[in-house]
């Protein structure tokens, strides 16, 4: 039987393809430590561990007990605009947890591909529309360290033969996102504040522009690509073709969950602007896989499950490294 390592598995986008993986018939071990995660999301025919990639420990030995075929890592805290602030926690969490899967992918030597989801942060502004050959620029540490991982991955290819697919997702949303975290996730933000009678924050104007991608145009391409191997050692980008504004998202939003757009304009924090990637190259080879749906058909699936589960505390991130230049709202939270 095909064996499978999913870290990040009982999140929001790795739960999914953890769902994917099963149905292909795969024998999928999950690795997440509940920190944005939740273990009802795991799906039940998959084996359940809880830790961290940090442990490296923990990491040599699932892969020298199960001798797994595929690695796909989804694990990372990707708060983009958090990251200035927590430098050392995102490089520890992004970068060299990443590491520790590509040493004993490379040293169990059974591992035909690792998958990888890094994220368009890594091209930084005025790139638009982000495609796969333009030169990265990341402007803020998570971009940083992914992009990092990316050159990892390209140097153990070259070095020890280790097969990889990148996939540069971009704000993707849907079904069991944690929307209780207030520092990323901008449509559960929206959808849990409204849920709690609060309005919805925006940053600046809100005519910053992003293309929002449903799970579903997501989680069953990264899931399925080990299996062309045409995209091996590639990076794709993937997500949602048609971009909106913040504001436009907010309209949206509520709309779905059935009340007016209530906005309270923050003071703008530094963000590239405007967000949108080139899908032709993800579209050549899993054209057939991708359902393009509608941000307004993805909303309203959304909008169901969040009226169902309820809404979720929003927790503050303890452990802030930085709080020079933080802006004002989130500096708030550190002491509420």
């Amino acid at each position: 039987m095909t064996k499978s390592l999913v870290t990040g598995g009982a999140g929001f986008i790795g739960s999914h393809v953890v769902d994917e993986l099963i149905q292909m018939g795969h024998q999928v071990t999950v690795l997440d430590d509940l920190s944005g995660g939740f273990r009802e999301n795991v799906n039940p025919l998959a084996h359940f561990v809880q830790g961290n990639v940090t442990d490296h420990e923990l990491v040599d030995r699932l892969f020298t007990e199960n001798r797994f075929d595929y690695v796909f890592h989804l694990a990372a805290y990707a708060a983009e605009g958090l990251s200035h602030f927590i430098k050392r926690f995102n490089y520890t969490n992004n970068l060299i947890s990443s590491v520790n899967l590509i040493n004993a992918a490379v040293n169990v030597g059974t591992v035909k591909c690792f998958v990888f989801t890094s994220s368009i942060a890594v091209y930084g502004t005025n790139q638009v529309p982000m495609v796969e050959e333009a030169t990265p620029l990341p402007e803020d540490p998570y971009g940083i360290a992914k992009y990092a991982v990316e050159l990892d991955l390209k140097e153990s290819h070259e070095m020890f033969g280790l097969n990889y697919i990148i996939f540069r997702p971009h704000n993707v949303y849907g079904e069991r996102q944690n929307v209780g975290d207030r520092y990323r996730n901008v449509i559960g933000i929206f959808m849990n504040n409204i849920l709690q009678g609060k309005p919805m924050t925006v940053f600046g104007d809100g005519k910053q522009t992003r293309a929002f991608s449903h799970i579903k145009d997501v989680a069953p391409i990264i899931a399925h690509s080990v299996q062309r191997e045409q995209a091996y050692n590639q990076i794709f980008n993937v997500g949602a073709d048609k971009s909106y504004s913040i504001l436009e998202l907010a309209e949206t939003v509520a709309a779905a969950m059935d009340t007016e757009a209530d906005i309270l304009h923050l003071e703008a924090r530094k963000e590239v602007v405007d967000a949108f990637s080139s899908h032709a190259k993800v579209q050549a080879v899993f054209g057939d896989l991708i359902q393009n749906v509608s941000l307004e058909d993805g909303i309203e699936q959304m909008a169901f499950w969040v009226k169902e589960a309820g809404s979720r505390a929003s927790t503050n991130f303890e452990g802030i490294e930085v709080e020079k230049n933080m802006p004002p709202a989130w500096q708030a939270t550190i002491t509420d």
